[in-house]
C-alpha cells in the first residue's frame, strides 16, 4: 500500500534525512488530502473536433497555498507532495511562469485573438490535473492584472493549484499601483486554497549556511568541490532545471536552478548584454545564488567588471545569500585601471555578504 506524506516524512526522520519539525508536519496532512483527492477523482474528458462541445465547468479538488519565511522547509514539502501525487502535473516557479504567460498572451494578440486568455488558459490546462508553483509574487503590475483571469479560468478548467509562497495572500502585490484592481484575486485565493502558514522558528537555508565558508579562493579544482559540495547540500545535486526569464523581451537564463537556489559562472552572467533590470529579475527570482570562477578584473575586461558590479548591488538589496568562488579576496579582484575606486563599495559588500548571519532577516 502506498506511504501518505505524514508516513514518508516519518520515515525520512527515523533515516535521519529530515529534522523532525512540528509545523512542517502540521501541513502534510492537507497535502495529503489534496494528493488522495486528486487521485480518487475521475479526469476530466476535454471531447475534441469541429463539434465538440465547451466542456462542462468541473469544481477542482481545493488546493493549497502554504507560506513562510525563507528557509522554513517549503520546498522541501513540495519535493515530497509533488513526487508523491500520481496525476498529470506540473511544477514551475512562479516568476518564470507568469513570463511564460505573458509571452503566449502577446503571440495570441498579435493573432488578433478575440480573447486572448481563452486560448492561453486552455494551452496551461490542456491535460493537466495539478499545477504547483514555488515562491509566488508578484510585484509586477502586468502581472497583476492577468493573474486573476488567469486563474480563473484554471479553476473553470479544473486545475488545482498548489503554490508556495514567503508572504500572507493579503501581502501579494502590496503598496502596487492600482492594487484595488488586484484585490478580487485575493478573494479568489481564499475560496480556492486552503491557506497555511509555516511557522517554524528554524531557518533551515540559513542554517544550513551558517558558519560555512561561502567565498571560496583561488578557484580551481578545490574550490570547485566546495561549491559542489554546498549545491548538493542544498538542492539535493538537482543540476536537471534551468531558470529562463524574460525581461523586456531578452531571455535571462540561469543554467542551474532548482526550489529558489540558482547556480551560473561568472561569464554566464557578466559575459554577455545584461543591464540593471535583469540583475534586478535574478535577485527577484532567487534566495541562494552560486557564481563560479569570477576573475581578476582591470581595463581588460572592463565591461564584465561593471555587469559585476550592477549583479551585486542588485544581489545585495534583495538580500540575496550569495556564494562564489573567485581568483583572490574581495579587495584584490580590481586593482588596477578605470573603476578601481567605484569597485571599493562592491568589495566591501561581498565581504558583508559572507558574514553568517547576513540576510538572516530576508
Amino acid at each position: 500500500m502506498k506511504r501518505t506524506l505524514p508516513e514518508t516524512y516519518d520515515a525520512l526522520v527515523a533515516e535521519g534525512k529530515l529534522k523532525p519539525d512540528a509545523a512542517q508536519r502540521a501541513v502534510l496532512p492537507v497535502l495529503e488530502r489534496i494528493r488522495s483527492e486528486l487521485e480518487a477523482a475521475p479526469e476530466l474528458q476535454k471531447k475534441k473536433g469541429l463539434f465538440s462541445r465547451k466542456p462542462k465547468r468541473v469544481e477542482p479538488v481545493r488546493g493549497l497555498y502554504f507560506w513562510g519565511g525563507v528557509g522554513r522547509g517549503k520546498s522541501m514539502l513540495m519535493d515530497l507532495f509533488y513526487a508523491q501525487t500520481d496525476v498529470p502535473k506540473r511544477r514551475v516557479h512562479f516568476h518564470a511562469f507568469m513570463q511564460e504567460i505573458q509571452g503566449k498572451l502577446d503571440d495570441a494578440r498579435r493573432a488578433n485573438t478575440l480573447d486572448a486568455m481563452r486560448p492561453v488558459a486552455e494551452e496551461v490546462a490542456g491535460s493537466l490535473r495539478l499545477l504547483c508553483f514555488d515562491e509566488m509574487q508578484i510585484s509586477d503590475i502586468a502581472d497583476a492584472m492577468i493573474v486573476g483571469r488567469l486563474f480563473e479560468a484554471l479553476f473553470e478548467r479544473g486545475v488545482t493549484i498548489v503554490t508556495t509562497s514567503n508572504r500572507v495572500p493579503e501581502d501579494l502585490y502590496k503598496n502596487g499601483l492600482n492594487r484595488q484592481l488586484f484585490l478580487p484575486f485575493i478573494a479568489l485565493i481564499r475560496e480556492k486554497l486552503e491557506v497555511h502558514e509555516i511557522e517554524s522558528e528554524t531557518d533551515y537555508r540559513q542554517h544550513r549556511l551558517a558558519g560555512q565558508e561561502v567565498y571560496f579562493t583561488p578557484h580551481g579544482r578545490d574550490a570547485r568541490a566546495k561549491m559542489d559540495a554546498l549545491w548538493d547540500e542544498l538542492t539535493g545535486g538537482d543540476h536537471s532545471h534551468t531558470l529562463e526569464l524574460t525581461v523586456k523581451g531578452r531571455k535571462v537564463e540561469l543554467p542551474y536552478f532548482h526550489a529558489g537556489v540558482g547556480r551560473a559562472s561568472f561569464w554566464d552572467l557578466c559575459a554577455v548584454p545584461l543591464g540593471p533590470a535583469d540583475y534586478l529579475a535574478i535577485a527577484e527570482a532567487v534566495r541562494v545564488l552560486l557564481v563560479d570562477d569570477i576573475p581578476l578584473l582591470s581595463a581588460s575586461n572592463f565591461n564584465e567588471a561593471k555587469r559585476f558590479v550592477t549583479l551585486i548591488d542588485a544581489l545585495y538589496e534583495a538580500k540575496v545569500r550569495l556564494i562564489c568562488s573567485a581568483a583572490d579576496e574581495p579587495e584584490r579582484l580590481y586593482v588596477e585601471g578605470e573603476g578601481t575606486f567605484e569597485f571599493e563599495r562592491t568589495a566591501s559588500r561581498l565581504r558583508e555578504m559572507q558574514a553568517a548571519d547576513w540576510a538572516a532577516e530576508a
